[in-house]
């Protein structure tokens, strides 16, 4: 594993995640993974949840990860993986809410019109993120704090020298920079607005 993304779910995974596969360093696991396979990383991230990770069997494969689950393991991650680097995702507070309250935490509270089948996704998910501190519950100035809170702890765990700090608006120089490569001729991807977020539920089957 050479690449960790730091940055929760809604603060432009998606599209880091699609530009590191492009700078070659995929397959790049995403949440995506755990839907295209639940009975498989279900229970290693429960299992990482109940303080037993088994990081090889998880990111078999893969160069990279980014979004949650991992997101919420970066300190543990940063000692198993010492000489990774780290991308701390991030946007504006206040818009980062309503992203994620949106999608993420609009389908978390209603959860109860999903089949019984994809449930144990739904609870490992809201484990994850309680991992990272937030509720889908929480009022919208309690998210904007917690999301300002995840992202200073980031920056306090992991040392400078190994973490961007990035926005996804800032196109592919400060990533390449960071990563000691070119950057590619193409535009940087912008990808996972709220209706492919919903499309990605649909197709893994967490929703009715």
């Amino acid at each position: 594993m050479q690449v960790f993304g730091a940055g929760v779910g809604r603060s432009g995974t998606m599209s880091l995640r699609t530009a590191l596969q492009q700078l070659g360093l995929g397959p790049c696991y995403h949440m995506e993974a755990v839907l295209d396979d639940p009975p498989t990383h279900i229970p290693l991230w429960n299992a990482a949840l109940a303080g037993k990770p088994d990081w090889a069997a998880i990111y078999a494969g893969q160069q990279s990860a980014v979004d949650w689950p991992t997101a919420s393991f970066y300190a543990e991650l940063h000692a198993a993986f010492p000489d990774a680097k780290f991308v701390l995702t991030h946007r504006d507070p206040d818009s980062w809410v309503e992203s994620i309250s949106d999608t993420i935490f609009a389908a978390i509270l209603g959860r109860d019109a999903a089949p019984d089948a994809v449930q144990p996704w739904f609870d490992m998910c809201t484990e994850v993120i309680a991992r990272a501190g937030f509720d889908p519950a929480m009022s919208k100035d309690e998210l904007a704090e917690r999301f300002v809170a995840h992202n200073e702890a980031v920056k306090a765990a992991i040392p400078a020298s190994q973490l961007l700090v990035f926005q996804v608006k800032e196109g592919w120089g400060p990533l390449c920079e960071f990563l000691n490569m070119e950057s590619p001729d193409s535009e940087f991807p912008r990808t996972n607005d709220r209706a492919g977020f919903w499309k990605l539920l649909e197709d893994g089957g967490a929703t009715a």
